[in-house]
């Protein structure tokens, strides 16, 4: 399983080349499961809200097209990802990003994200794409 961070899946969603190289699209293509977490829907309800991206639809189509119609799954917020995320070390203080490297953990999954922040986890090793 590859969870994505959600900038990654905006720019798979949307088929933005310029952000996703080829080894990323392939790694993609060749995982058994694609997931995000649903703190992802909030960031890009936010994102959207604000002014900061553009959707190609309203926002609950573009989140069927961005879900269902892409084999995504989506992996919803549960206690034992909120204790990890809290407890993860204080090298990103965005929550929403401390969630979905929460996500990956608890699944025992990859995160493919470029925040270079995710690096300085090292709870990521050997997960981060």
């Amino acid at each position: 399983m590859i969870v994505l961070d959600t900038h990654i899946w905006l720019w798979w969603v949307n088929n933005d080349t310029d952000h996703l190289d080829q080894s990323r699209l392939e790694q993609i293509a060749n995982s058994d499961v694609i997931a995000v977490s649903a703190i992802s829907c909030f960031e890009v309800a936010w994102l959207e809200h604000h002014g900061r991206i553009a959707l190609s639809a309203s926002k609950s189509d573009w989140f069927e097209k961005a879900l269902y119609g892409s084999g995504i799954q989506l992996l919803p917020v549960t206690p034992e990802i909120a204790c990890v995320a809290v407890e993860l070390p204080e090298h990103h203080s965005d929550p929403q990003d401390r969630i979905i490297i929460a996500t990956a953990l608890v699944h025992h999954a990859c995160l493919m994200s470029s925040d270079r922040k995710f690096s300085g986890y090292t709870e990521l090793k050997n997960r981060l794409l």
